[in-house]
């Protein structure tokens, strides 16, 4: 039996306190709880004991409504928690409401804007839990990827950002868009609390020793579907500089041949199983929803079922000859999206090469490491192969004060 302890009022205070300061010009949350709420559940003496966190409007939190980022969802509140929320709240910490999402986990944004630049994209879909991350209003929030919905968030809001191994985090009480791809995520004020959350929430264990040789890193500097930004590009070979100096070894590249096949595989998957999860709230509420969304629909139901198979087989076999590939290598070192945040509330920004990540449902974890002329973050990604989620935070543990150089500048989070 959990022991319960007294409620941390001026932890739960300060941070509503902070949302109400701060909100009003982010609009990150879609709904908060209310403090006096809180106060009739008391909170458990746990390794997470007053963490306040957020939770993407894709996963349900007791008491609160889910609407997915859509304004023709009625707010019920849910009747149970998610269980990657149950669990958290088990380990003592306190969700303090829903954080915005795109509609539907997918491309039409919702109010959310950029901590570091008002006028600029947070990302998405994920975008109320990174930047209310990112405005210190909460230091973990709960996100979802299917493509690129938690890496380019947090690359674009500046703070960690971890998406697990396909599979290893229960989704039950999330709205799953896509049955193939979906992950969900945190985003994190430090490394700290990703690796807090990490412990809770994956189902092996993650307090791996700091490894104690130098790692073996594939460097990729390049990307299917686009072309990165000159100052993306930049922060990964400064961060690989620095890797290789400190003892790395850089590992000949794989052959990224097969990586345009990526794309049109993730297109033909996402949008196949989308299509269909949307299906029924097209039916009911066609009116409410976007074009975007309802032109997506329209694509994934035209999908032959024999084309899906196919894309899915490809799935597979990437998955298996990547992980050949890859052979020794420790982890992939690369970029997280394809420059610092676009400027304009219309989009989310692109997302191609978050895709191929996705894909392969390996583990992806962004690293802040810099930040443009103008303020904007940049950081880099480091990826490793499927189920190696704490080797890669163990390697981030060691490596990330050797390649972040705001410490320098004093804009690291204490």
């Amino acid at each position: 039996m959990l022991k319960p302890h007294p409620i941390s009022e001026s932890k739960v205070a300060a941070t509503l306190k902070r949302i109400a300061e701060r909100d009003t010009e982010i609009r990150a949350w879609a709904c908060v709880v209310n403090e006096d709420s809180l106060a009739e559940l008391p909170p458990i003496d746990g390794p997470l004991a007053d963490l306040p966190f957020g939770v993407k409007d894709m996963i349900d939190v007791a008491g609160l409504p889910t609407r997915y980022g859509s304004t023709g969802v009625p707010g019920h509140p849910a009747t149970f928690d998610a269980t990657c929320v149950a669990l958290l709240r088990a380990a003592g910490a306190v969700p303090v409401g829903k954080t915005v999402t795109a509609e539907f986990a997918y491309v039409s944004p919702g109010p959310t804007r950029n901590p570091h630049a008002l006028s600029h994209t947070p990302g998405g879909s994920s975008s109320g839990s990174a930047a209310a991350v990112a405005a210190g209003m909460v230091p973990v929030a709960l996100g979802t990827q299917t493509g690129g919905s938690m890496i380019r968030p947090a690359a674009y809001c500046g703070v960690p950002g971890f998406k697990p191994s396909f599979g290893a985090v229960a989704r039950n009480g999330m709205w799953i868009t896509c049955e193939s791809l979906d992950v969900i995520g945190w985003h994190g004020a430090t490394l700290q609390e990703i690796e807090k959350v990490a412990a809770v929430l994956l189902p092996y264990p993650t307090a791996v020793p700091a490894p104690t040789h130098a790692p073996v890193v594939v460097v990729i500097e390049q990307a299917p579907g686009g072309v990165p930004q000159a100052v993306a590009v930049d922060a990964v070979r400064r961060a690989r500089d620095r890797l290789q100096a400190w003892g790395a070894t850089i590992a000949p590249k794989p052959a990224l041949a097969e990586a345009s096949h990526w794309l049109d595989a993730h297109h033909v998957v996402m949008h196949y199983e989308f299509a269909r999860s949307l299906l029924p709230v097209v039916r009911e509420m066609e009116q409410s929803l976007s074009r975007e969304l309802l032109s997506a629909v329209d694509r994934g139901m035209a999908i032959a079922h024999q084309r899906y198979w196919e894309m899915r087989a490809l799935q597979t076999e990437q998955r298996q000859r990547w992980r050949e590939q890859f052979g020794e290598a420790d982890f992939v070192l690369t970029f997280s999206a394809y420059g610092p945040a676009p400027e304009g509330l219309q989009s989310t920004g692109a997302s191609g090469f978050n895709k191929a990540w996705s894909l392969l449902g390996w583990p992806c974890l962004h690293l802040p490491t810099c930040t443009t002329g103008r303020g904007l973050p940049v950081g880099v990604q480091i990826v490793g192969p499927w189920g190696a989620d704490s080797q890669l935070l163990a390697w981030a543990r060691l490596l990330h004060p050797l390649i972040d150089e705001r410490s320098a500048l004093g804009l690291t989070a204490s």
